[in-house]
């Protein structure tokens, strides 16, 4: 069982089926004796099956004589936050975009630094599959210590931005009954912006639509708003707030590449000769855009901990994701879609332009949804792949995460998922015919 839910850089599995209060028990006993740590931070999403899970999980940690610092409902940036604020290990309770029978732990040791199966995940897993859990000394169970982290939290978002700079804009935010409909009110509560609310009620049985805005079809309630309420820009969250997805004031939605692109020209523009980490499948335009603004572009392999970690070793300003995971050197290496909705309120209001304009200058290439099909031999087909396209004389191969294969006008990404029988597709080309050709003649390929 234990198998089915220890995925790559987390715990995720079906609450009553194979992640139960009991198996919360025991990964709360082997954290700690994994870290050999004396507290534990705690925080929950809105979930139905969050308290249990959570509260089984702290009497796990106690037992093993550590302290669980609970700092309750809250977006997962928040609690890598209070990783770094409080200089303490951290877990986050969330299945983020998942149904509402899922539940999840995401770890983290002090500091925001990711815990992944390679960096503990797996020897926590063989602590309990073996019983290994260590006999402490110490007479006294641990305890279970509330704290409440969201004015520090509030005060160090805000420092991402000139408060003074804001403008009166007027926001749509679909918080999807996740976790931004709690945090947004308090982040922005007397600043000179106007936010327009949706589904900002918590309810872990997300009633109105699957709290994932990378599937657009759940955008379509946020871009109506926006057209009829005449907004500068729309926003949307993913269940635990820590993905952002953003809509122009004409209601159109925005490749996250292209809000990377405009985040990188205004942080440049104030710290030059940055680096900046960017993944495997960004668009073109986002180390186009590093290079051309005076800023080293690194490119690193999809997922949190291998960005973190770049990001750590290099000393990165900045990093993104295609996925809509935006990271801040100041924020402790961690993403946080919050401040980055602060970000580009400010930008937007500085600049005083239209949000379309402001990415006129970006929109250069014509890029896909991410598309995944279901392979039932995955390294077999990306062999077949990589066979056939090498014969057409590419410009660029590259094995980083998956393959990459660059033509003159074009270039795509195959990659296999971590936790599924899938392979993603991700391409990008000068025009839109080409695109949707090489798409099909990809998608057919895939599929065969």
């Amino acid at each position: 069982m234990l198998s089915e839910i220890f995925k790559a850089y987390d715990v995720r599995g079906i609450y009553g089926q194979n992640l139960t209060e009991e198996t919360a028990y025991k990964i709360g006993r082997a954290f700690v004796c994994f870290l050999k740590c004396k507290d534990v931070i705690v925080g929950t999403d809105m979930r139905e099956s969050s308290p249990k899970l959570s509260k089984a999980f702290m009497k796990g940690v106690a037992e093993q004589r550590a302290n669980a610092v609970f700092i309750g409902e809250v977006c997962t940036d928040a609690v890598y936050f209070a990783s770094g604020f409080l200089n303490k290990p951290a877990v986050m309770f969330t299945a983020s975009h998942n149904p509402p029978q899922w539940n999840g732990i995401k770890f983290c040791r002090e500091n925001a630094i990711p815990i992944n199966e390679d960096t503990g995940l797996k020897r926590i897993k063989s602590i309990i599959e073996n019983n290994e859990y260590s006999k402490k000394t110490a007479k006294k169970q641990g305890k279970i210590i509330k704290r409440d982290v969201l004015k520090n939290y509030v005060a160090h978002v805000r420092k991402f931005i000139d408060i003074k700079k804001l403008g009166k804009l007027k926001i749509a935010v679909d918080a999807g009954n996740g976790m931004a409909g709690k945090m947004i009110p308090l982040v922005y509560k007397n600043l000179p912006i106007k936010i327009i609310p949706i589904y900002f009620k918590l309810d872990g049985t997300f009633p109105n639509h699957p709290a994932d805005p990378s599937k657009y079809e759940n955008l379509v309630e946020l871009q109506k708003i926006v057209r009829e309420q005449n907004c500068d820009f729309g926003i949307a969250f993913d269940g635990d707030a820590d993905r952002i997805f953003f809509v122009d004031e004409n209601g159109h939605v925005i490749n996250s590449s292209l809000i990377s692109a405009l985040i990188i020209k205004n942080i440049l523009a104030i710290s030059n000769k940055q680096k900046i980490i960017y993944n495997a499948v960004c668009s073109h335009i986002v180390p186009e855009t590093i290079k051309k603004y005076g800023g080293t572009p690194i490119i690193e392999r999809v997922g949190h901990s291998f960005i973190k970690e770049t990001m750590r070793k290099t000393k990165a300003i900045f990093a993104c994701e295609h996925s809509a995971h935006y990271y801040y050197k100041g924020n402790f290496r961690a993403d946080s879609g919050i401040i980055t909705s602060l970000i580009m309120s400010e930008i937007i209001s500085k600049d005083n332009k239209p949000l379309s304009q402001l990415l006129e200058e970006f929109g250069v290439y014509h890029t896909i949804e991410e598309t995944n099909v279901d392979v039932k031999d995955k390294s077999a087909k990306l062999r077949e792949i990589e066979n056939i396209y090498k014969k057409q004389d590419p410009k660029k191969i590259s094995k980083l995460d998956g393959i990459t294969i660059e033509f003159d006008a074009w270039w795509f990404n195959v990659r296999p998922s971590n936790t599924e029988p899938l392979l993603r597709l991700n391409l990008e080309a000068d025009s839109e015919e080409l695109m949707k050709e090489k798409k099909e003649e990809l998608l057919n390929l895939m599929r065969s």
